[in-house]
């Protein structure tokens, strides 16, 4: 049987990071490759030294996509040692200025695809497998010109925390990682172009080898710096009214 791990929005930003630490890490037999780009994926296959890297061109965003993915375990039956499920993405503005099918879609890949996928990939999951679902910092804190983005990473946070609890009796370990301001493409699809670059952001690199320490301490959830920790503090002192009214000065001056 194949010992495999499974990394989706593997094409770019933490996707891509985490493919190459976990080669670099884990013994396995393949790496399943889940994005849209397939010449991306094709090319981070190629970069891979220990396992084989198996390019699996889906749209996670429609329910097709997903089916990929899940007809694709049903043929193999694969030993999954780890599932990342990482695909997803944001949009920046106030809720009633951007386009309604974005935010559509933001719930759809964020929270629908990330709850099918878990739950397609949790039978080919043994004793001593992982999961780890990629939520945000934004989970914490209800984030105004950002509303939709942050309302599906706080399900994703809450999710993730709660299936810990969950399959602690089945010896596998769910790890949540909570990234602040990271290094990769996500502002600039955020903002349609107009932002290159987050302030203050870490770097993939870093934030994907803490995650994977952290998930072998068998912790819950992984904050990579001290700042992202002291906001997450702070999330369950300070009232969602005051966290609302404080993002929205904030994000317009």
């Amino acid at each position: 049987m194949k010992r495999i791990a499974i990394v989706t929005g593997a094409s770019a930003g933490l996707g891509t990071e985490f493919v190459v630490q976990i080669d670099r890490r884990m013994e396995l037999d393949e790496i399943w490759l889940v994005a849209r780009r397939a010449d991306r994926l094709e090319a981070l296959a190629e970069r891979l030294t220990r396992a084989r890297g198996v390019a699996v061109q889906a749209d996670l965003g429609v329910s097709e996509g997903v089916e990929v993915l899940r007809e694709r375990l049903a043929a193999e039956q694969p030993d999954l040692a780890l599932l990342v499920n990482n695909a997803g993405f944001g949009r920046y503005g106030r809720f009633e200025e951007v386009e309604r099918e974005p935010q559509l879609e933001m719930i759809d890949l964020n929270c629908r695809a990330l709850t099918a996928i878990t739950y397609d990939a949790l039978p080919y999951i043994r004793p001593g497998g992982a999961v780890i679902q990629v939520a945000s910092l934004a989970g914490y804190v209800p984030i105004a010109n950002h509303a939709v983005y942050a309302a599906t990473k706080a399900y994703a946070l809450s999710f993730g925390v709660a299936l810990a609890g969950e399959l602690e009796e089945r010896s596998v370990r769910v790890l949540t990682l909570c990234p602040g301001p990271v290094a990769t493409e996500f502002a600039s699809v955020a903002s349609g172009g107009t932002r290159k670059k987050m302030r203050g952001a870490e770097s993939a690199e870093r934030v994907v080898r803490v995650a994977l320490d952290d998930l072998e301490r068998r912790r819950w959830i992984s904050l990579t710096t001290l700042n992202w920790k002291l906001t997450a503090a702070a999330s369950r002192i300070l009232t969602r009214r005051f966290l609302a009214r404080y993002t929205n000065r904030t994000r317009r001056e």
